[in-house]
């Protein structure tokens, strides 16, 4: 089991790379030589593409609303003596096991923030790129190819989010209204 500190210094490490990579993307020089315009201008239009992009953001802030909810909703009982189900959480790793501390649990579910910005990203890098590809090839279907990949991001974005947060939303919901009927806060 990581500890917290570990939890926060790989997060600390890959938000600073991803930093340093945005920014040396967004800060290439423009001024190139004239065969190296079309792949400056193919990372540049990459980059602003994927950085602008809302579906590139929505499943991991969706997922990270979802399962802070439910981590919060969860103390009251484990400050009750209830035991946690999601064996990620447990500081044995196993189901039905005392909850690791609330700080520790904040840290996992940053680190499963980042992670599921990185998937996000990639999705839509390799979107980016099929995009540009099928544009060369057929200039007169660009509309159609930039409406088939806005979908296709879309539909991804939806899926992911759904699969990342519908559980933790419907157990913070039952949280709750455990929480009121037996009077605990």
């Amino acid at each position: 089991m990581l500890t917290q500190q570990q939890l926060w210094q790989g997060i600390a490490v890959r938000g600073i790379c991803s930093v340093v990579l945005g920014t040396a993307l967004l800060a290439s020089p423009v001024v190139v030589f004239a065969q190296d315009q079309k792949h400056v201008s193919f990372v540049a239009d990459m980059a602003k593409h994927v950085i602008l992009d809302p579906t590139t953001y929505a499943p991991a802030i969706i997922a990270y609303d979802s399962t802070m909810r439910d981590w919060n909703s969860s103390q009251p009982f484990f400050q009750n003596g209830f035991v946690e189900h999601n064996a990620q959480f447990t500081v044995s790793g196993l189901p039905n096991d005392r909850a690791v501390s609330y700080g520790v649990g904040k840290s996992m579910i940053m680190h499963d923030l980042f992670t599921n910005l990185e998937v996000s990203a990639m999705n839509n890098i390799t979107d980016s790129v099929f995009e540009r590809a099928l544009i060369e090839r057929y200039p007169s279907q660009r509309k159609l190819v930039r409406a088939v990949g806005w979908v296709e991001k879309s539909v991804f974005a939806s899926y992911l989010s759904y699969r990342l947060s519908a559980t933790h939303y419907r157990q913070w919901q039952q949280n709750e209204q455990m929480a009121q009927q037996l009077g605990i806060r």
